[in-house]
């Protein structure tokens, strides 16, 4: 891959990613996958204005092994030493970069019951750390490839040929493979806030999901809720963009209005396993029945980790002819196949998604109807076969998207 290619796109995810300002700290989140880039992203980071970067690696084999041979008490322990780092992250807001590239299936086999409980036991203690944390800091998700993530997406080619067809394909749905990535995602951004502006002046009381795929599903929608998209703001008013890519328009649905039953069009990647072929019907808005064809004990476990897990925190509407979904693959990876297609979350709502949220603790926020929980867990829905319509405050049905694309 062209070294100028990936140093604009290194520089895409300071700038315009985190948007560092001058004396910020950074922390990069990463893999053992693609060191040469990590330098590189360093590099722009200083560059940006930053007064510190550090970058932390983490390893699938070795978390395996820790899930392995540590008890569930030792695995959910939370050290002093841990407590002081995050209490420190509180006190100066860093920004905070993540480079997914982790192998899609890179933790099957693991005893996910032990995982799970050491999750369920240090949730409350680390919880208040990320609270206070909450809408005050940028952040970023970006991708490079990892080898055995290539190989999945692009199966029979030789490792480095994978691992270079993927590299083609990051950048070109990140819209980083053109000379200026950065005026890209101007005009990107523009177009994203100009759809948001239309939704939210409709006034949505409900969405309302049909496919002929089977779903049929009904959401109320908060009345103070706004639908967001590319740039976001913190509190004090820094912009940056959380996701690269991203191609949805998103909100947080109202806690407890949900309605009947959803399909996934693609699989879900969670904890390092795959959930392939599944369903979810809701009653009272909460997920009172699943169904996977491929781990259903496991998609069974990610609805219980707590009371919110089984609730929706997220709709977000995704047309079909994306770049993402244009190029015809199937990444097993979150971060992209959520922006190929329509999608819903299950657990944790953005409190962002409030009107004049930075006017409100996230309490005020949370009443509203914007769900809590341990987890976020993005789905797929979205297809060519699938119809919302939006039902406003004042009784009109007004067409959101026809066969999986824009109506408006």
């Amino acid at each position: 891959m062209k070294q100028t290619l990936l140093r604009n796109y290194a520089k895409l995810i300071a700038r315009m990613g985190v948007n560092i300002q001058k004396g910020q700290d950074v922390i990069i989140w990463c893999q053992l996958d693609q060191p040469r880039f990590v330098e590189l992203l360093v590099d722009e980071c200083y560059k940006a204005g930053a007064r510190y970067v550090k970058v932390e690696f983490h390893h699938q084999p070795l978390y395996k092994l820790d899930v392995r041979h540590q008890t569930v008490t030792t695995l959910a322990k939370v050290e002093e030493w841990e407590k002081a780092r995050l209490q420190h992250y509180v006190d100066t807001l860093p920004c905070e970069i993540s480079l997914v590239s982790s192998d899609p299936d890179g933790l099957k086999g693991i005893n996910h019951k032990k995982d799970a409980k050491a999750d369920q036991k240090r949730w409350p203690i680390v919880k208040p750390y990320y609270d206070a944390m909450e809408n005050k800091q940028q952040w970023c998700i970006a991708a490079v490839p990892g080898a055995a993530w290539a190989r999945k997406v692009f199966p029979g080619l030789r490792t480095s040929r994978a691992i270079e067809k993927l590299w083609e394909a990051i950048l070109f749905t990140s819209r980083a493979d053109g000379p200026d990535p950065i005026a890209a995602w101007e005009a990107h951004n523009k177009d994203l806030r100009d759809r948001c502006a239309y939704l939210n002046s409709l006034g949505i009381a409900e969405l309302h999901y049909k496919g002929d795929n089977g779903t049929d599903l009904t959401v109320g929608m908060i009345p103070e809720g706004t639908f967001l998209g590319g740039r976001e703001t913190t509190v004090s008013g820094l912009p940056f963009d959380a996701n690269i890519p991203s191609e949805e328009c998103y909100t947080s649905p109202m806690r407890g209005k949900a309605e009947g039953i959803v399909y996934a069009t693609k699989p879900l990647s969670y904890n390092g396993q795959l959930i392939e072929d599944f369903w979810v019907r809701f009653e009272g808005g909460k997920a009172v029945e699943v169904h996977a064809e491929k781990n259903q004990a496991l998609l069974e476990q990610m609805i219980s980790m707590d009371e919110g897990a089984a609730y929706l925190g997220e709709c977000a509407l995704v047309p079909v002819d994306s770049p993402i979904s244009q190029s015809g693959l199937l990444f097993w990876e979150t971060l992209f196949d959520e922006n190929a297609a329509c999608h819903l979350a299950l657990g944790m709502g953005f409190t962002n998604t409030i009107r004049n949220f930075e006017n409100k603790t996230l309490e005020e926020c949370r009443a509203l109807g914007v769900n809590d929980s341990m987890e976020h867990n993005d789905f797929m829905i979205g297809y060519e076969g699938l119809d919302i319509d939006a039902v406003t405050r004042d009784g009109r049905t007004v067409p959101i998207l026809r066969r999986g694309k824009w109506a408006f």
